[in-house]
């Protein structure tokens, strides 16, 4: 059995996607919600290039959704944390990492409905189309069943990210991290360089290396972005320097 969508009106092309019982099984499984409506579903898995009927507007309104959901969640969990704070940490959560991460964690890349030439281009694993589909998701599960069920659906989904954070590093990223310890020691800032890539352009890993002057030394980090890379790398340096001291 498969799930079919078909565009509405007057029009004589039909676009059609499917989603097999399996794959939705698994997803719904994982987002901790059931939809009602087949066709709602298929369309929020639908990418722009497999038709007119595509996920863009679902997405839309899914964006405003997740960014008041989180600063909903971020409000009632760091009472005593200022507007400043929870604005840069709602950013770092709802930005196209986090969100790539999570498509992942859902099996996003076998749920996606994309035309040929954009599968045939490794679309299923971009981040930005796995970041969008997630959104999409949201806003349909707001369109419906309201605000508190897609509400439940990103508490669900951030619960891991929200039990890392520290308070005291509250909404600051490993690299902004790094160059306030720097600072704060009178040290050099780090500088950042590209030491590898790997993979077809539409599928590329970068290996970033983060290079501090006192003390000499270099880490390394990998990731489907520069900024994700040069994230682990800095992350990796400041670890070394909280555990070790900069002597």
């Amino acid at each position: 059995m498969s799930i079919r969508l078909a565009s509405r009106g007057a029009a004589t092309t039909r676009m059609t996607g499917t989603i097999r019982d399996s794959i939705r099984h698994t997803l719904e499984g994982r987002l901790g919600y059931r939809f009602q409506s087949e066709a709602l579903l298929v369309q929020a898995l639908t990418h722009r290039s497999h038709g007119r009927q595509h996920n863009e507007r679902l997405e839309f309104l899914g964006d405003s959704v997740l960014n008041c959901a989180v600063a909903s969640l971020l409000y009632a969990r760091f009472a005593d944390s200022p507007e400043g704070a929870l604005s840069r940490l709602r950013a770092n959560l709802v930005k196209q990492d986090p969100l790539h991460d999570i498509a992942c964690g859902l099996s996003l890349p076998d749920a996606l409905i994309l035309g040929e030439g954009e599968r045939k281009s490794g679309g299923h694993r971009r981040p930005s189309i796995l970041a969008d589909a997630v959104e999409a998701l949201l806003g349909a599960i707001f369109l419906e069943s309201g605000f508190a069920a897609a509400a439940g659906v990103v508490e669900r989904l951030y619960q891991p990210l929200l039990d890392a954070i520290d308070p005291h590093e509250l909404g600051k990223d490993a690299k902004t991290r790094l160059q306030e310890y720097l600072q704060g020691h009178r040290l050099p800032l780090p500088r950042y360089q590209v030491v590898a890539t790997h993979g077809q352009a539409h599928d590329q890993r970068f290996d970033v290396e983060c290079q501090l002057d006192k003390p000499k030394l270099s880490f390394e980090g990998s990731g489907e972005s520069r900024r994700k890379a040069e994230q682990v790398a800095a992350r990796a340096a400041l670890e070394h320097l909280l555990r070790h001291g900069h002597h």
